[in-house]
């Protein structure tokens, strides 16, 4: 008969086994913070081109003046071919980009299937989609006041600026972003406030935008007074990409600033293990430092991350910079970036994968939101299979079949009086 500890080690080998393809793919999936060495290479260079020193390079503002956002000054770094220099004006013709130089450093030229550069250079695909809308999310009719946007009881979304530190080909508010950067004016913002306030059942507001951090501390701060001042809001959350696109907007003044409104709470948009680099773990650590949780939202990308080998990567490297994968939402059907979207079944299979494969921390919640603002809905892999009057019938992570009793609840205060009537 073979002793508890025997049985202990062939479970522990079997184990072992169910991970091996894992730990053989992440040697090839590239990470930010792996790749230090050729991002400051590449950081150099781009100093050299711009005539800039590292103070710039740290300075956010200098990062957002500096966008790459025309074709000829992307030449200077990196090689098109004469077609691909034609797609990228036919698409500035329609649609904005822009890149920080920080985020720029972190393509890798010589591949055009690199995750980062398809995130970030425009492409033709973008023009091939006229069938769908800018709006799938009906926002323009969830738009009680101001500059909000409601789509739930208690909550509801303050749109901030159009302002991004880079735009990304997968945006879905592409149709705010126009042909300038507007930060939206006090009037509205303060129409937002005045509905917030004279509506007692909203208890969460979400700053958003465009990025809320490209506005300056002071227009941050004002509006977080003025939303703290409301007794019946409980809490601020803000959604922001510059820890991954920008992180030299994560300042000192800028924690210190929030630390004074708390609770706040910050979800972030890391899509690649690629983003998560030195520079933006030390963002993200300022953030936590500064006692702001952070969770990360990620899109599910055709190229990028539908593979459930990367999208464990990254929520595994995202633990280790304190910030905790919370969603993964199905890319949305808006016109222009329709080469992005996947099948429900890439998501499905990747949370199939993680359950059981990685900790529960690293496993965030996969949502499709519904058309027209009617909003969030979590999509799970089948875990429940029948369900009978004393039982029901589930597999585990494993695929096996657990037949599991399942009584009725007994009302404790009954349990209670049964227990005082036999004493």
């Amino acid at each position: 008969m073979k002793t508890s500890r025997e049985i202990s080690l062939e479970r522990a080998k079997v184990l072992k086994t169910r991970i091996d393809d894992y730990l053989e793919a992440k040697k090839s999936i590239p990470k930010g913070w792996e790749q230090s060495e050729v991002i400051q290479k590449r950081k150099q260079n781009i100093l050299t081109i711009l005539d800039a020193t590292e103070e710039n390079w740290n300075d956010w503002h200098w990062q957002l003046k500096h966008r790459i956002r025309d074709v000829d000054t992307l030449l200077k770094f990196i090689r098109l071919s004469d077609a691909e220099i034609e797609e990228i004006k036919a698409v500035s013709k329609v649609y904005r980009w822009a890149i920080s130089p920080y985020y720029l450093s972190l393509i890798n030229v010589k591949d055009k299937m690199d995750p980062i550069r398809l995130l970030a250079i425009p492409s033709a695909l973008e023009l091939r989609d006229h069938t769908h809308g800018l709006d799938p999310m009906g926002e323009e009719f969830t738009n009680p006041a101001g500059t909000i946007t409601r789509r739930y009881p208690d909550r509801l979304i303050i749109n901030v600026t159009n302002e991004c530190a880079m735009y990304c080909r997968h945006c879905q508010r592409r149709r705010n972003i126009g042909t300038k950067d507007r930060a939206v004016n006090k009037t509205e913002l303060k129409k937002s406030i005045d509905y917030i306030r004279e509506n007692e059942e909203i208890r969460d507001v979400l700053i958003t935008g465009g990025d809320p951090f490209t506005l300056a501390n002071q227009v941050l701060e004002w509006l977080l007074k003025e939303l703290k001042a409301i007794p019946h809001v409980e809490y601020v959350r803000i959604g922001t990409r510059t820890p991954v696109t920008m992180p030299q907007r994560i300042t000192d003044k800028l924690c210190t600033m929030l630390k004074k409104y708390h609770p706040i709470y910050i979800n972030t948009h890391f899509n690649h293990p690629m983003e998560v680099t030195y520079e933006s773990k030390m963002a993200c650590e300022k953030l936590a430092n500064a006692g702001i949780p952070l969770g990360n939202q990620a899109v599910l990308l055709n190229g990028i991350n539908n593979d459930k080998f990367v999208m464990q990567c990254l929520n595994q490297e995202l633990l280790k910079i304190r910030v905790k994968p919370y969603y993964i939402f199905h890319a949305k059907k808006v016109r222009g970036t329709m080469h992005f979207n996947t099948s429900i079944d890439d998501g499905l299979e990747i949370m199939e994968h993680l359950r059981g494969y990685t900790s529960g921390m690293a496993i965030p919640t996969y949502i499709v939101n519904a058309p027209l603002g009617k909003g969030k809905t979590p999509m799970l892999p089948q875990y429940l299979l029948s369900r009978g009057k004393d039982h029901i019938l589930f597999r585990t992570w494993e695929g096996e079949m657990i037949h599991y009793e399942n009584h009725p609840t007994i009302d404790l205060a009954t349990q209670m009086k049964e227990l005082e009537n036999k004493s």
